[in-house]
């Protein structure tokens, strides 16, 4: 059986729009009424041209135009900020400069050291008292090692091994023996640095005058009273219950006086309180240490000593007086000697002991207001 559509294509599968104009019969009616009007192909708008071909911009072109401008943007603030801080830093070197010309301290210098001090100091206070000891020893014989080499320098024979051995005794005894003790080592380290003194003279035998001579001897005990001893009261006095907050206050109180003296004397300053002693120690800088130390006596007594607030009163006034006192001490001690340090290990402080001048002095009334009012602590 043979099939004649074959050759003629009929097999070709329609399209729609075939399909769909072979099921209208010729001459069919169309769709038109009042809902679906008649379609105009005229009222069709042409096609709007196409826009001009540019440039082709891809993602990575993008990327890499915002990166740019992003570094440029971060490289002007750098810059910016560069210079902030440059011009910052020029003007407190100035200021800097300035403080030091007038006072003849780094100030910065002086305020980091000071706040490194500080921190060991309060962390051997607070956590664990025992650790103050070797604190207080070390600061003892650096102190001893300071004073020794000013007097050498003058002209006084002081013998430094034998100074550090009766400053570590006697330092050491203040905190582990008993009170009495403590006075008989004191007697002791002072008759062995004499001793030691007088023999090395009489074995040196090289013709120095018997004024010479005394006045080594009694410098030589003058140091260990001075330092070692006023450290070892320190220790008298944390050994005691509660001490260690005695400790920490009476040199917090010398700390402000001497902070509130220097600030008070840098801003108003014009008057000078000893001239032939300390010529740049004034009657506004004294009064600065007065308002700091009394209302750090006070503030100390009520939250930290737990007394009454005028027991501070009278720890600040205290306080404040040993530590002029033992400042201007220092200050007359150094223009004999003809030095205006100690040492220069401290930069912007000078020597150690130029930093204890104010706080060795203040542990005697201190020790002495701690026996006298600790009864009255506030439960």
């Amino acid at each position: 059986m043979s099939d004649d559509s074959t050759g003629d294509g009929t097999d070709k599968p329609q399209t729609r729009r075939e399909a769909r104009d072979s099921s209208t019969p010729t001459g069919g009616i169309p769709l038109v009424d009042g809902a679906f009007p008649a379609f105009d192909t005229t009222s069709i708008p042409p096609r709007p041209p196409l826009p001009a071909e540019g440039p082709v911009v891809t993602a990575s072109t993008l990327d890499t135009a915002d990166h740019n401008a992003i570094r440029e943007q971060w490289r002007a603030a750098r810059d910016e900020l560069g210079n902030h801080v440059s011009h910052a830093r020029g003007q407190l070197d100035q200021a800097n400069e300035r403080i030091k010309e007038r006072t003849g301290r780094d100030l910065i210098l002086a305020t980091l050291i000071g706040l490194a001090f500080g921190a060991a100091l309060l962390a051997s206070l607070i956590f664990i008292k025992v650790l103050f000891v070797p604190f207080a020893l070390a600061a003892a014989l650096l102190g001893v090692y300071e004073l020794s080499l000013a007097l050498r320098a003058s002209g006084r024979r002081i013998d430094v091994v034998p100074q550090f051995i009766a400053a570590t005794l006697l330092v050491l005894s203040a905190f582990f023996l008993d009170l009495w003790l403590v006075w008989v080592m004191l007697f002791l380290a002072v008759a062995f640095v004499i001793v030691w003194r007088l023999v090395a003279q009489m074995i040196a035998k090289d013709g120095r005058t018997y004024g010479d001579v005394l006045t080594d001897a009694v410098i030589s005990g003058f140091v260990q009273i001075y330092v070692p001893f006023l450290a070892a009261v320190a220790l008298i006095l944390l050994k005691q219950e509660g001490g260690q907050w005695w400790v920490l206050s009476f040199i917090a109180i010398a700390v402000v006086a001497d902070t509130g003296a220097y600030a008070a004397g840098l801003a108003f300053g014009r008057h000078p309180m000893a001239p032939r002693i300390s010529p740049k120690k004034t009657w506004e800088g004294f009064g600065g240490a007065v308002v700091g130390s009394i209302a750090a006596g006070v503030l100390l007594a009520i939250f930290l000593l737990h007394v009454p607030w005028w027991i501070g009163v009278i720890f600040g006034v205290a306080i404040l007086l040993s530590a002029t006192l033992g400042d201007l001490g220092e200050s007359m001690l150094k223009r004999d000697l003809g030095i205006k340090d100690m040492s220069s290990w401290l930069p912007g402080h000078g020597g150690l002991l130029d930093r204890l001048d104010s706080i060795l002095p203040s542990t005697v009334p201190a020790l002495c207001l701690y026996f006298l009012f600790s009864s009255w602590v506030v439960l």
